[in-house]
């Protein structure tokens, strides 16, 4: 038991803690409750594995609730996003709730609030109350509307939901305490008014709730046991705690808010504000671009929602901010697709090979296994020619002894094919080579169980048959930044540090088998990649993405 209590994270073991004195267990319940002003992204799927993983765990019910309350930001077309990214990896939520399913509900709390003299309407200007509110070492002082009358109180909030004031001329605060030590609780606003049509509510409300005022009683209101937030939240404990105790029935539930540390990924920015920037500007395409730390835009380039997962797994979770080497989340999907991707044959930066004693006009279907090191992947015919494409950096004249592929004079085995060796090349009249001439032994076919198909070489080079492959379009992803923080810069704008080599579109071929690849199927280009079928693709162009590249350099890390 003691074993088992030091494998829980600090959540769980608080969660242990409430069972052990006396929270029965089906009283648990969690909550994902993302606001729908964006796409989720990386830093989002810890928290959506960590409350889902906890409901698992604990056979719990978790809510996905929509924190709406700023129709300013917030559209549907987010909502439907996030609910897809959640499907996507796997989990299942068991009440689709908005925190607008409560507007009502907040209201009228509200207005028994300021009959009880504990809210206020105040109709300073911000720079106003900010400077009364003081600082962290410093108290507060009142605000000259904090003693208005209750009645004034409630004709004054009355016209604020009719829609009479402008907006920013008035809010409603909380009366808390303006000397309290802890800043969110001297006299907090609850809410502000806001002109602008909500995506589910229409123009029903001119006035809309503050974040801190809504969510501890939504938890309340859905009796969600532990309300999971990121490690910035801890600062609105207190305040998160004094709402609910204003509206508590002890006969229900109290909600209990617990933090821990948000995902940060080096090379990546992680603040939808700025993603956004960068969707606005035409930096990406889209929240979905392959470079983005969006679910969407993993997704699209390749990722797995079991790489995602094991990820936030492996990285774990805190009591304090770090950051996690992107290299991690790399090593997570290459060891997923490893397991998963059927290896397949093509060639991106092409030069063309004569076979000169291969019969003219001969063709051959070589049969080629998805992966040689697994069962199940099966095999698919590999049409060969006369004339193939290699790669142009697996051809040298002359090189040293370390360099196992094609040179003059030397040997090397094609990829399920022959052996074959380099005689001469032709190059233009810049120098660069165009052709190379080789000789093949035309028994040495791998597989067919002649003496001369078990001769060892060195080099084994992936190829393409020039009659048979299909020109592809292909999209290698590098990091969107250059710098390991491009956010950590107070004097410098994050799009300082974009990679202007982030995207690289190149013409390459591959073998006719992934004609019929459909949009998201992954392989590995054999020495390449792994790879991912683009949205983009269409029936006469092929499109793919470049997942990550074959060298792990988490795996070297860990060494």
């Amino acid at each position: 038991m003691d074993e088992e209590k030091k494998s829980l994270n600090f959540l769980e073991q608080i969660i242990e803690e409430d069972l052990t004195n006396g929270l029965p267990q089906e009283k648990l319940r969690f909550r994902f409750p993302p606001e729908p002003n964006g796409y989720l992204h990386i830093g989002h799927a810890a928290s959506i594995c960590l409350n889902f993983g906890l409901g698992l765990r604990y056979n719990a019910p978790v809510n996905l609730r929509f924190d709406d309350t700023n129709p300013a930001k917030e559209e549907q077309e987010y909502v439907d996003a996030i609910k897809h990214d959640v499907e996507w990896l796997g989990f299942k939520w068991d009440k689709e709730l908005y925190s607008s399913n409560y507007f009502q509900q907040l209201y009228d709390w509200t207005l028994e609030l300021i009959k009880e003299g504990k809210a206020y309407v105040d109709n300073q200007s911000s720079e106003e109350m900010a400077k009364q509110k003081g600082t962290p070492t410093e108290v507060g002082t009142n605000s000259p509307n904090r003693d208005r009358s209750v009645e004034e109180n409630l004709e004054l909030f009355l016209k604020m939901k009719n829609g009479e004031f402008d907006e920013g001329s008035h809010v409603l605060r909380a009366k808390i305490d303006m000397k309290h030590v802890n800043m969110h609780m001297r006299d907090p606003i609850m809410y502000r008014i806001l002109k602008k049509t909500h995506h589910r509510t229409g123009n029903d409300w001119c006035i809309y709730p503050m974040y801190d005022w809504t969510h501890g009683e939504s938890d309340y209101l859905e009796q969600v046991s532990h309300s999971i937030c990121t490690l910035e939240f801890k600062s609105h404990r207190d305040l998160y705690d004094w709402y609910v105790e204003q509206v508590y029935d002890a006969s229900t539930l109290r909600p209990k808010q617990r933090e821990f540390a948000r995902r940060n990924l080096s090379y990546t920015v992680m603040s939808k504000r700025k993603l956004l920037q960068l969707v606005e500007e035409g930096v990406v395409n889209g929240w979905d671009d392959p470079r983005m730390p969006t679910i969407s835009g993993l997704r699209r380039r390749g990722y797995t929602a079991e790489s995602i997962k094991n990820f936030s797994n492996t990285a774990g979770i805190s009591k304090r901010d770090n950051v996690t080497d992107v290299a991690l989340l790399e090593h997570c999907i290459k060891d997923d697709l490893n397991k998963t991707a059927p290896r397949v044959l093509a060639v991106l930066d092409p030069v063309k090979v004569i076979i000169t004693n291969y019969p003219e006009g001969k063709e051959e279907l070589l049969d080629a296994n998805y992966n040689d090191y697994a069962e199940g992947f099966g095999s698919r015919p590999v049409p060969f020619s006369r004339e193939i494409y290699i790669e142009k950096e697996d051809f040298r004249e002359e090189a040293n002894k370390k360099f196992f592929r094609l040179k003059l004079g030397k040997e090397v085995r094609l990829k399920n094919a022959y052996i074959i060796k380099a005689e001469s090349c032709i190059k233009n009249e810049n120098g660069a080579i165009t052709e190379i001439h080789c000789t093949y032994d035309e028994d040495s076919l791998s597989g067919s169980g002649s003496e001369a198909s078990k001769r060892k070489v060195k080099g084994t080079l992936h190829w393409v048959s020039v009659k048979h492959a299909i020109q592809s379009e292909v999209r290698v992803y590098d990091r969107l930044f250059t710098d390991e923080a491009p956010d950590g810069h107070k004097e410098t704008d994050f799009k300082e540090f974009i990679n202007p080599d982030s995207l690289t579109i190149i013409n390459a071929f591959v073998e006719p088998s992934l004609k019929t690849a459909k949009v998201l199927d992954r392989f590995q280009f054999q020495r390449l990649g792994y790879f991912c079928v683009d949205k983009d693709t269409t029936e006469t162009n092929l499109v793919f993405n470049r997942t990550v590249p074959l060298r792990d350099s988490w795996a070297k890390m860990e060494k």
